[in-house]
């Protein structure tokens, strides 16, 4: 056995002894993981990262690594094969997706009963809304049939019910009225004209402009579907849509109060029509025939009467009770009985009514589409599935580009027939094919009951059906609670659509709405941020860092709000300072005033910028104008108090929030850069985006004093960054432990 020397001894027993320690070291390292992990806290120990450490880091690629160039995108979308080839079919056309995988068993019942309920609201409300669109009540039943079974091939919703809407009727009733006004359709009798109106003629071409302007309205939603631009509908922001809808029902009021009250007012077009055709209304009150009266007003009641009773009984029912269709039927039977056993031939629109109708055509194809895509996603949210923007788009304009073709007026989803279709069990579009059957059956075997119907009783269907939209007046207590800018954004729409009539209200409505975002992007919120102690979290309080100052705009940096922008740096980190120097720039632009009165001299060296003045400037100083005084000291600049002691020697520029830079937005962040380093302020920028770095280099921001050594990949590595660099030499107000404790606190 061999002996171990002393000395071999002594380093063997150090060598254990370090083992040991280590050991232990490990141990409370693990003990203090363990419990950063029980009580949520970790710590991350990496190096600061500015821009060039990151790009070497995360070998980051430039966007046109990343994304193909616009001829690689078309070459792409021109390359077939039959992979692609079965995607862009199936995504073209959703049905040959889902159908296959329909189980009757599991779908069936619930689609055939609910599409039997949506059914049974279709053909009152179809008849009723036809009246809307100044047309005769059969073809708002061609308008629930037609469109709703191309929307069976191309939607991709399960629960909305295509077919018509308040607001798209009254719309299309504007255009009808506006090109086929009952003036040009009197009857002559010899020399004089009579006051009868040749009601088969007008309502022939009425037929023809409401045909034409569906048409033109589908073939531009197709359009827009097939080029991307589903997220058109995002500009129609809740607020403003819910007002557009309550103007509308205004709207429709004011268009049916002539059936209730059984008068013949003179027809108005273009802005304040409604005020003009109320004024005429209340003008003829005394001529109310009191008969058409008291049958609205008993049909009104009943109907009101009616759906409460179904709202009571909800849970009761398996469907509701269609008090609507029963009291079409009793009204029918006491007019015609004979029936009609054909459908509408297709026929080709009048193209020479596009060029009149382009207008009224886009607001109403922009209108359907943000009603039908903010149905579709609520309920895909609710049952969980998605829906396709763009290819609903396509899907509601082939709907009403087809339906055009046969006479419908223009369609989109109605709120209230998909609310009953998806609380009566409806799982996918086989409810709107049942629901179109219900309507087939009634055109071929009682089309003709309903064409002689009391308008009365229609025009009570109509307002009853519009409570919903009243209820909508509530939004003015929900905004003014939480948005002021939603209020008078959902006011603007209303008094417009009221004044402006639908097509022009919209317009002018989109327009306010892009103006208060503009607004608010240029009047952003400005902060100084502050440290969370113990944290990587810097937000609005007063918790500072010593001798480092963040900046943070609450929106992105760009030509409306560059100057701002700087102003506002200028205000928050130089605000006591320009205070202080202005304070005693006055007194020496009144010290110097006073020694040239004396006839002394005054130094103006102490002046700074005075020493720049010309000999013709020195009468202005003799002067004791206040006016002259308060040009002087407005001449204080950020080079001016180069001279002054400043709390700060870094300011951090927090980017985070901006999604781009444009070229005025980058002039302004050079003079940042400029201005500050002539009083010895370093500026950092902390945050910026990929998209955000590679417009930087492009406008040529960076160069050899500013490099991307500036920039950091967070708020926390800049103020690192600026503790290491000259937190501990620029801090002379506190004592040296103070300052190494603060340094290292912040370097955690």
């Amino acid at each position: 056995m061999q002996l171990l020397l002393p000395q071999q001894c002594s380093g063997i027993c150090f060598w254990l002894h370090v083992c040991s320690q280590k050991e232990s070291l490990y141990l409370d390292r693990v003990r203090q993981m363990e419990s950063a992990r029980r009580s949520g806290r970790f710590r991350v120990e990496r190096d600061v990262l500015d821009e060039l450490k990151l790009e070497e880091v995360t070998q980051r690629k430039s966007y046109a690594d990343i994304h193909s160039s616009l001829s690689e995108q078309l070459k792409n979308s021109l390359r077939c094969n039959v992979p692609y080839l079965k995607q862009s079919i199936v995504s073209r056309l959703p049905v040959l997706y889902w159908l296959p995988k329909y189980s009757v068993w599991d779908y069936g019942m619930p689609d055939l009963i609910s599409g039997i309920s949506v059914g049974i609201m279709h053909l009152p409300q179809g008849m009723a809304y036809a009246l809307l669109a100044s047309l005769p009540p059969v073809f708002g039943l061609y308008s629930s049939l037609y469109p709703a079974l191309v929307y069976f091939f191309f939607g991709t919703s399960r629960h909305v019910s295509i077919g018509t809407f308040t607001v798209l009727s009254i719309m299309v009733g504007s255009v009808t009225e506006r090109l086929a006004p009952d003036v040009d359709f009197q009857k002559a009798n010899g020399t004089n004209i009579t006051a009868e109106v040749d009601v088969t003629a007008r309502d022939s071409y009425r037929v023809q402009v409401a045909a034409a302007t569906t048409v033109l309205g589908g073939l531009i939603q197709v359009l827009l579907g097939v080029v991307k631009f589903g997220f058109v509908g995002t500009y129609l922001s809740e607020p403003l849509v819910r007002a557009y809808t309550t103007a509308a029902a205004a709207h429709a009021v004011v268009a049916q109060l002539k059936y209730v009250l059984g008068v013949s007012p003179t027809r108005f077009s273009g802005p304040l029509s409604l005020v003009y055709t109320l004024k005429d209304v209340c003008s003829l009150l005394p001529n109310t025939h009191l008969p058409t009266l008291l049958v609205s007003a008993v049909t009104i009641v009943l109907l009101i009467a009616a759906k409460e009773l179904n709202s009571f009984l909800s849970s009761k029912l398996p469907v509701p009770i269609p008090v609507e269709l029963i009291t079409v039927k009793l009204t029918g039977f006491l007019h015609i009985l004979h029936l009609c056993t054909s459908l509408s031939s297709p026929s080709v629109p009048d193209v020479s009514l596009f060029g009149e109708v382009i207008r009224d055509a886009f607001a109403l194809a922009i209108v359907g589409y943000a009603i039908t895509i903010s149905l579709g996603k609520t309920f895909a949210l609710k049952h969980g599935y998605k829906v396709d923007s763009n290819q609903e788009l396509v899907a509601l304009g082939l709907s009403n580009t087809v339906g055009g073709f046969f006479q419908c007026f223009s369609v989109c989803s109605s709120m209230s027939r998909s609310l009953i279709q998806d609380t009566t069990g409806g799982k996918t579009q086989m409810a709107g094919v049942a629901s179109s059957l219900i309507v087939l059956v009634t055109i071929l075997k009682l089309g003709t009951l309903f064409q002689e119907l009391p308008k009365a009783v229609l025009s009570a269907i109509v307002f009853v059906n519009l409570k919903g939209m009243f209820k909508q007046y509530y939004d003015i207590v929900t905004l003014w609670r939480s948005s002021k800018i939603d209020l008078v954004v959902w006011l603007v729409t209303w008094v417009s659509t009221l004044l402006l009539n639908l097509d022009l209200g919209l317009a002018a409505s989109v327009t306010f709405a892009l103006f208060t975002v503009i607004f608010r992007t240029q009047l952003p919120a400005y902060s100084v941020l502050g440290n969370i102690p113990g944290t990587e979290l810097y937000v609005d309080i007063e918790t500072g860092i010593p001798g480092v100052t963040i900046f943070r705009s609450s929106a992105t940096v760009y030509f409306a709000n560059a100057d701002l922008y700087l102003e506002a740096l200028k205000e928050k980190v130089c605000k006591n300072d320009i205070k202080r120097a202005k304070r005693q720039a006055k007194r020496e632009v009144i010290y110097g005033r006073w020694e040239y009165l004396k006839g002394g001299d005054p130094d103006c060296t102490s002046l700074g910028w005075m020493s720049e003045l010309q000999d013709g400037d020195t009468t202005t100083l003799g002067s004791s104008s206040e006016d002259t005084l308060s040009h002087d000291l407005e001449r204080v600049s950020l080079g001016s108090l180069g001279k002054w002691t400043w709390d700060i020697h870094s300011i951090i520029l927090d980017l985070s929030t901006a999604n781009f830079i444009d070229t005025v937005a980058i002039k302004t962040m050079k003079n940042i850069f400029q201005d500050f380093s002539e009083i010895d302020v370093d500026i950092y920028m902390a945050g910026c985006q990929a998209s955000v770095v590679e417009q930087l280099e492009h406008g040529d921001f960076f160069s050899e004093k500013i490099t991307k050594r500036r920039l950091f990949a967070s708020v926390h590595d800049a103020v690192l960054h600026c503790l290491n660099h000259r937190g501990a030499t620029t801090i002379p107000t506190y004592e040296p432990s103070v300052v190494q404790e603060l340094t290292l606190f912040y370097s955690m």
